[in-house]
């Protein structure tokens, strides 16, 4: 009987082991794992402050920056399409666009828009959402160092002669819109905080940003300080939008909700709204589109 009993008590402490097991095993798959750029998750999360994305609607506080715009919009639209599991945000300090973790289905989506050209080239694995910035709707500013003069000065097109400008080829809506300017050099620097510190030092004359309202559009990190052009926007002519992997186990059903939140915004209005307020979709009856003989 002895035997027996601690036969028995031996089964159940198995079979709640196992139990154990799978009820942890089944509260990982609860969550899905995101992988983001700490910067932008900190700022994510400083705006939000607690509260849903559903409740945000100001954007215009320093914390807002184009990717966390595009960060709240995704998850608002997820949330309005019914997709509502949870996220597990694992931040780092890199640059997971550069990664194949979408092409590999190991991420589900990414919280940072793409151009149109840039999500077309991996269309077999990527599914490409309705466009967030339409084409004709994102303008960039003209950012110099404070005490550039000769970009102040820009009057007309035919100023860009005698002017530098940086980006990357890595990049090519905005490299190409560059490339069709009349500029002096185009030069090509794959790292945008040593493009930010080029123009800082003046050794080229400008780069392309957008338009920063909350700071009144200037732009100021540790020993760079960048103010944007009163007068002068340049047009960035193509659609910017949500990518989501075809491959992840997930992938059909979130695309399919974030179609859904999508439209539904669009509707409310709160896609242009929120980039207006963040500076990509200025009032243009203050500036005025430099490109416009470039298109």
């Amino acid at each position: 009987m002895v035997w027996k009993a601690r036969k028995t008590k031996f089964v159940y402490l198995v079979a709640f082991y196992l139990m154990g097991l799978a009820s942890e095993s089944w509260a990982r798959s609860q969550y899905i794992d995101i992988y983001i750029r700490d910067d932008v998750y900190v700022n994510y999360t400083s705006l939000l402050n607690g509260r849903s994305p559903l409740e945000v609607n100001d954007f215009g506080s320093q914390f807002v920056r184009r990717d966390v715009v595009d960060m709240v919009l995704l998850h608002k639209a997820l949330l309005l399409g019914g997709f509502d599991k949870p996220f597990r945000y694992r931040p780092g300090n890199v640059n997971f666009r550069n990664s194949n973790l979408l092409d590999q289905g190991k991420q589900l989506l990414s919280f940072d828009t793409y151009w149109l050209e840039e999500a077309q080239q991996k269309e077999d694995k990527l599914f490409i959402s309705e466009p967030v910035v339409r084409k004709g709707e994102f303008y960039a500013g003209i950012y110099h160092a404070r005490d550039n003069r000769r970009v102040q000065y820009i009057a007309s097109l035919e100023d860009l002669r005698g002017l530098t400008a940086v980006s990357s080829n890595r990049w090519p809506v905005d490299w190409n819109t560059l490339n069709d300017l009349p500029l002096k050099e185009l030069v090509n620097e794959p790292n945008w905080a040593a493009q930010a510190q080029m123009v800082n030092k003046q050794w080229v004359d400008f780069m392309l940003i957008h338009l920063i309202p909350s700071a009144k559009n200037d732009f100021q990190l540790e020993t760079i300080d960048l103010v944007s052009h009163s007068k002068w926007v340049v047009l960035l002519d193509s659609s910017r939008h949500f990518v989501v992997s075809r491959l992840h186990p997930e992938g059909e059903r979130a695309f399919m909700a974030l179609q859904r939140g999508l439209k539904k915004l669009r509707l409310q209005g709160k896609i242009v709204d929120a980039y207006r307020q963040a500076g990509l979709i200025p009032d243009m009856t203050k500036y005025k589109q430099l490109n416009v003989s470039a298109q």
